[in-house]
């Protein structure tokens, strides 16, 4: 009598589970094609400090300030995130260096959702490795990046989820009025980035963001440079890979450089405004 309970208890519990499968489903559908939605503007304004300390060590300080569109206002309706970068820097050479530090990030809702939360910090912790290497009047960068981050959503309830993110970037830079890129020399840099994804949320998005970038930049000193552009990216939404995210970005960057030690130290100067 007891093995007879058993097995009609196990069978009703797998005729629920067959029958709540596709009923999770459709909380969720799953389009029958890719859908690319409609693409965002943003506005991105940073800065990129790269502070000698010491014949190797450097200090990475950089501050990014987010925009996006909103109903009235395309690029700069609505802050969208701040970013607070630090890192150490180590310089093996002219043409390698790696950097190694944490992230805050402090998120803001932009959609029309409302939430408990307005902003909500993300943390990361993330080291880097750029090659340069010269190639006739040109610079050529590759930038290995890979982030351990730490999100969560608006709700008094989201709990943080971890993810790894692993990004190659490759960039040129141009000189445009010079055979060299010294100061007053315009230059022209584009780039493009692959960032992809990994962690326990990722099931079908792996591929988080894929930008392409054009940016005009000027060498105002040996310590300061200005540059803007225009961006493209296009990446999988992480609660379903079949709906892509398109952006326009407007990015304006100012890269300073300052070296505070004595002159009798200081070496020749080596690539790691980028």
């Amino acid at each position: 009598m007891k093995k007879n309970v058993r097995n009609i208890l196990i069978g009703a519990a797998l005729l629920l589970v067959c029958y709540s499968s596709p009923v999770q489903a459709q909380d969720k559908p799953r389009p029958e094609e890719s859908v690319i939605k409609e693409p965002v503007s943003l506005l991105w304004v940073n800065t990129y400090g790269n502070i000698r300390l010491t014949k190797r060590l450097f200090w990475v300080a950089q501050t990014h300030f987010r925009f996006q569109e909103d109903e009235n206002t395309p690029f700069a309706g609505q802050i969208a995130q701040i970013y607070n970068r630090h890192a150490i820097g180590y310089l093996f050479s002219k043409s390698f260096n790696m950097a190694v530090g944490g992230v805050l990030r402090v998120n803001f809702n932009t959609s029309d959702n409302q939430y408990d939360k307005y902003a909500v910090p993300e943390w990361r912790i993330w080291h880097q490795y750029q090659f340069a290497m010269p190639l006739s009047r040109v610079m050529v960068y590759h930038r290995l990046r890979i982030e351990h981050r730490w999100a969560k959503g608006f709700n008094e309830d989201s709990e943080y989820l971890y993810r790894n993110r692993y990004r190659y970037m490759l960039r040129l830079k141009i000189p445009l009025n010079q055979h060299k890129l010294v100061p007053k020399t315009f230059y022209i840099a584009p780039e493009t980035e692959l960032i992809m994804q990994s962690g326990k949320p990722v099931i079908d998005s792996p591929m988080e963001d894929l930008r392409i970038t054009t940016t005009l930049g000027y060498i105002i000193s040996p310590r300061i440079t200005a540059a803007t552009g225009l961006m493209y990216s296009l990446g999988q939404d992480l609660s379903n890979g079949a709906y892509y995210k398109q952006k326009w970005a407007i990015r304006c960057h100012l890269y300073f450089s300052p070296d505070f030690r004595r002159v009798k130290n200081k070496l020749p100067s080596i690539h790691t405004n980028d």
